[in-house]
C-alpha cells in the first residue's frame, strides 16, 4: 500500500495546481483533520453506553475518543449542561491518512446499496461532512460484541477556499462521490 502522503505530493498536488492555476504550492488545498463524532443521548442515563462508544471509536480510528458534554440545558430532552452526550475523535497526520484509506477502500464498499457519497455535505468553506448509519461497516468491529447499532458523523476539514476545490481534493484522495 502506497502512503497517501507520497501520492499527494507526486500526483494530487500537481493535478490541483494545474486545474485551479495556483501560483504557489502553498495555495494547494490540504486535508487538515478528520473528526469522527458519535452522539448518544442515552449516555446520560447509562455510563456503560459511553464506554462502548469510546471503545468502538478507539477500534475504528486507532486513537482514544474524548467524551463530549452538553453545552446547554434542554428541558424537553431532560438534558442538563455538563452531561455527557457523546464522544469524538480528531485525527491528524499519519493516522488521518490511514483512516481515510480504510474508510474509502474498505468500509464504504461494505455499505448495503452503496452508490457513492452524496455531494450535498459541503459547507461553502471547503469542509465536507457526511453520516454513517452503522459502525458495523468497519472490519474492526465484531458483530457479536456490540450492544446497539449506532451511527456516526465524519467531517473532513480542508484548507480549500471553496467547495469545488475541496471536492476535487477529496476525489483525488479517493472519495467515492455519487455520479
Amino acid at each position: 500500500m502506497a502512503r497517501i502522503k507520497d501520492i499527494y505530493s507526486k500526483d494530487i498536488a500537481p493535478a490541483l495546481m494545474k486545474k485551479f492555476g495556483y501560483k504557489s504550492v502553498m495555495q494547494i488545498p490540504k486535508l487538515e483533520k478528520i473528526v469522527v463524532n458519535v452522539a448518544c443521548g442515552e449516555a446520560r442515563d447509562n455510563p456503560k453506553i459511553l464506554e462502548a462508544i469510546v471503545s468502538d471509536l478507539g477500534k475504528i480510528t486507532g486513537q482514544k475518543a474524548v467524551a463530549c458534554k452538553a453545552k446547554k440545558s434542554v428541558a424537553n430532552f431532560k438534558l442538563r449542561e455538563g452531561m455527557t452526550v457523546g464522544a469524538k475523535v480528531t485525527l491528524r497526520g499519519e493516522r488521518m491518512y490511514e483512516f481515510l484509506d480504510r474508510l474509502f477502500n474498505v468500509a464504504l464498499p461494505r455499505v448495503r446499496d452503496f452508490h457513492g457519497i452524496s455531494a450535498n455535505g459541503f459547507d461553502g468553506r471547503g469542509n465536507f461532512s457526511f453520516g454513517l448509519k452503522e459502525q458495523l461497516i468497519f472490519p474492526e468491529i465484531d458483530y457479536d460484541k456490540i450492544d446497539k447499532v449506532r451511527g456516526m458523523d465524519i467531517c473532513f476539514v480542508t484548507t480549500a477556499k471553496s467547495d469545488e476545490e475541496s471536492r476535487e481534493l477529496l476525489t483525488l484522495l479517493g472519495a467515492p462521490f455519487a455520479k
